[in-house]
């Protein structure tokens, strides 16, 4: 398995955890619960948390949980592309701002098609993982203008043979279709209730490159970002994806 492959089940991981943390951080006091009520800009941030989780769970289709839950702006989507994309050293100047958030978007729908194939045992990883899958894991972005404009177009079909592949395994082994519906399940019934101990400030620190500026408040909920957006809550990050080598 490549260092990158690692890398990524390593998030996945990190990820299920994510997810099952997400089902219990409603306490189970009703009394304290009726005592302390949160800002409705919290309840919403709370709730586009839930709602990106919900839509995923459907059919793991990252475009449509985005582009319902993420913030609108073009230069703020181009920063989170930046950001959380790990493009590599690119000269990003160089670079059109819709095919930097559809290389993000496509980065992200593959990662999350390879969660529920998180944690193999030793007789699953050569099935979960033929040479074909890896050499897909082992793919990085192409620096340069046109180079990475043939990546972009690589990357659509890598997430296009992924999700065959998936499919495929769920429909011909019994234990890859429960993983995939365990890992929906999960991500279904997150119920990302605000705390019930104290009230959730927001947080004004500068990050990223641009998706906020600096003294710009903004919500810090396991492991999403979230800010106000022409009166709106939505994500503007997913701090979960972490660099771990």
């Amino acid at each position: 398995m490549s260092k990158h492959a690692l890398k990524t089940l390593c998030i996945g991981i990190l990820l299920s955890v994510l997810f099952i943390s997400a089902r219990t951080t409603v306490s189970q006091n009703p009394t304290k619960t009726s005592q302390l009520e949160q800002p409705a800009e919290v309840v919403d941030a709370y709730a586009v948390c839930r709602e990106f989780q919900h839509l995923l769970a459907e059919n793991l289709d990252f475009d449509r949980a985005y582009e319902a839950t993420f913030v609108k702006d073009v230069s703020r989507r181009r920063a989170i592309a930046i950001s959380d994309g790990e493009f590599g050293n690119q000269k990003f100047e160089e670079l059109d701002s819709d095919l930097l958030i559809k290389a993000y978007k496509l980065r992200m729908q593959l990662f999350y098609l390879m969660l529920p194939l998180a944690s193999p045992d030793d007789t699953e990883v050569s099935l979960f993982f033929p040479s074909e899958i890896k050499a897909i894991l082992k793919r990085e972005p192409a620096v340069g203008k046109e180079e990475f404009q043939i990546y972009v177009q690589q990357l659509e079909q890598d997430v296009a043979k992924f999700r065959g592949h998936l499919d495929r395994l769920a429909d011909k082994y019994p234990t890859v279709a429960e993983r995939v519906s365990s890992f929906k399940a999960e991500a279904m019934s997150a119920k990302f209730g605000p705390p019930v101990d104290h009230i959730v400030k927001p947080q004004n620190e500068y990050f990223g490159r641009g998706q906020m500026e600096k003294g710009d408040p903004y919500y810090e909920i396991e492991g999403y970002r979230v800010a106000n957006e022409d009166g709106k809550m939505r994500i503007v990050g997913l701090r979960f994806f972490t660099r771990l080598f």
